[in-house]
C-alpha cells in the first residue's frame, strides 16, 4: 500500500490507472478507523481495481465548540488498518494543500439539511459537501462508499452527486455495530466505561421502536415519545433529537416503509447518532 500526501502526486499516480481504464473505488474518512470503515474498504477492494482511502480531519465541517482540536488523529495505525482491509492508497493531505490560500467556494445542498443534524449543526453539511466534491475532483473515483449510519449525510451526498453530474456511483453500506448493538463510530472512544454502558440505550430504543411499528403502530409521535421516555431514564444522556423522517429528511406524522427513525444524543460530552430505515432488516 502507498501513502500519498500531495494532491499532485496522487493525480499522477491515479492517471496511470485511469489511462488503463482501471476502476477506482474511494472511501472518504476522517481517520480513527474502526470495523465500520474496514467494511467499506473491503467492499471497495472487492468491487474495484484500486481503492483509495482518504484520511483528512476536515476543519470546515466542524462548528464552533465542536471537537475539531481533540478529534483523534491516528494516521500510523489507520494506515495499517487500511492496508489490512485491502486499500491500495491512503491519501492523507495537509490542510494547506487542500485549502491553499483559504477557501471561499462552497457546495451547499438546500432543503435536505434543514432538519436533524443539519438543523443542529449549522454549516456542517456545507463543509462535508465541499470536501467530498473536492475529493471527487481529485480522485475521480468510479464508486464511492458511504455508511448508512450517517443517513442524512449519505442522502445529501447522493443529491449533490446527481445535481452536479459527478461521474461517480454512490454505494450505501449498512451500519456496522459492536456485538452489543452500539453503532461503530470514531467518537465511541471518547466514552467512559459507564457512558459506554449507557450508550446501548440507542440501539435498545431503536429495537423497541421497530417492535412497536411491526405490531401496527403508525403514529410517529407515539413512537418518538416512547423513545424519549427511554432516553430520559438515563441521567447522563441529553437528547439532541428524536425524529421520524421520510427520504427527503422531512418529519412525518404517519409511519411508512422507507421512513427513518433518526436519533442524536449526548452521553456526557460525546454526541452519538443512530438510525433505522423502516422495512429494512434489523441489525441490532
Amino acid at each position: 500500500m502507498t501513502v500519498i500526501h500531495k494532491i499532485k502526486e496522487l493525480r499522477e499516480f491515479l492517471n496511470l490507472y485511469i489511462r488503463d481504464d482501471k476502476s477506482i473505488g474511494f472511501v472518504p474518512t476522517m481517520g480513527a478507523l474502526h470495523s465500520g470503515h474496514c467494511d467499506l474498504i473491503k467492499r471497495s477492494s472487492a468491487e474495484n481495481d484500486i481503492t483509495v482511502v482518504s484520511i483528512f480531519v476536515n476543519p470546515i465541517q466542524f462548528g464552533k465548540n465542536e471537537d475539531f482540536d481533540t478529534y483523534p488523529r491516528t494516521l500510523a495505525e489507520d494506515c495499517k488498518i487500511a492496508a489490512k482491509s485491502g486499500a491500495n492508497i491512503v491519501f492523507a493531505p495537509a490542510e494547506n494543500d487542500m485549502f491553499k490560500g483559504g477557501i471561499v467556494s462552497y457546495v451547499d445542498v438546500e432543503n435536505l439539511q434543514s432538519n436533524l443534524c443539519g438543523l443542529k449543526r449549522p454549516g456542517h453539511f456545507r463543509g462535508v459537501c465541499t470536501i467530498v466534491a473536492k475529493f471527487f475532483n481529485i480522485v475521480k473515483p468510479n464508486k464511492a462508499y458511504f455508511g448508512k449510519k450517517d443517513i442524512q449525510q449519505l442522502t445529501i451526498i447522493q443529491k449533490m452527486t446527481d445535481d452536479l453530474n459527478f461521474d461517480v456511483q454512490i454505494i450505501p453500506c449498512d451500519i456496522v455495530r459492536e456485538q452489543d448493538g452500539l453503532a461503530m463510530s470514531s467518537r465511541n472512544r471518547y466514552l467512559s466505561d459507564s457512558e459506554r454502558a449507557h450508550s446501548l440505550v440507542l440501539s435498545t430504543m431503536l429495537k423497541r421502536a421497530v417492535e412497536q411499528i411491526d405490531g401496527g403502530q403508525i403514529s410517529s409521535q407515539k413512537v418518538i415519545n416512547m423513545i424519549k421516555d427511554g432516553f430520559n431514564a438515563i441521567e447522563s444522556l441529553k437528547i439532541d433529537y428524536v425524529s421520524i423522517v421520510n427520504k427527503q429528511m422531512e418529519d412525518v406524522d404517519t409511519i411508512s416503509n422507507g421512513d427513518i427513525i433518526a436519533l442524536a444524543v449526548f452521553i456526557g460530552k460525546t454526541r452519538l447518532i443512530d438510525n433505522h430505515i423502516i422495512g429494512e432488516p434489523v441489525c441490532f
